[in-house]
């Protein structure tokens, strides 16, 4: 069971997406928070699998509660569930270390398989975001960083902007876990990034795959 903890400040959202995520047969909500200051408490808590967080609330937003959760648990997954494409939201948002952005617009099922895509350890950002994304120059001064990658580095940076987990990645170019783990690990050095959201996000930013 993925264990989720919803944490938003509107109890009718709170009721309606855990009323749908209870009845999926590998989805259990463990609990909910009204601020981003009860959620970051019941983060550390609880250790959900997944948290599903709104950006906009009262005592503390989303970003802070994101920002402190990830500096006391980095591994805890964090998807944004927003109504907001601003640029002061967005940008903030992923540089926090959120793994996934939605927005409200996305269907309870879109939500579900967001939550088991991100507890997989893919990332799933949504289209318009990634739109937005593509017009604001987000990593680095360098724009070059990307010529340091060898063939398949590039290779699996491709697989990783379309999603594929590392098992996946391994599966699709017959190389071992390991490898990949070994790859991915070159790529976040050469990138200078943090972690593969934000290397896809460079990779969009440059467009290396706009071919594809």
């Amino acid at each position: 069971m993925i264990k989720v903890l919803i944490i938003d400040d509107h109890e009718m959202v709170r009721l309606g997406v855990a009323s749908y995520l209870m009845i999926q047969p590998d989805i259990e909500v463990i609990g909910e928070a009204e601020n981003g200051l009860v959620g970051y408490h019941k983060a550390l808590e609880l250790r959900p699998d997944v948290i599903l967080m709104d950006l906009v609330m009262d005592v503390m937003d989303g970003i802070e509660s994101t920002k402190k959760i990830l500096a006391e648990w980095p591994e805890a997954k964090i998807v944004i569930v927003t109504s907001f494409l601003d640029d002061e939201k967005v940008y903030p948002a992923i540089e926090a270390g959120a793994k996934s952005y939605l927005l409200k617009t996305s269907s309870a099922s879109e939500i579900a398989d967001a939550i088991r895509s991100t507890y997989n350890g893919e990332n799933v950002i949504e289209q318009e975001v990634s739109d937005k994304l593509l017009s604001r120059n987000f990593k680095k001064s360098q724009p070059q960083l990307h010529d340091q990658l060898t063939n398949r580095e590039l290779e699996v940076l491709e697989l990783i902007t379309k999603g594929y987990s590392n098992q996946a990645i391994a599966d699709e170019l017959f190389i071992t876990l390991k490898t990949v783990k070994t790859h991915v690990s070159n790529i976040l050095s050469k990138l200078e990034v943090v972690d593969r959201t934000q290397a896809t996000i460079y990779a969009f930013q440059h467009h290396l795959f706009e071919e594809n």
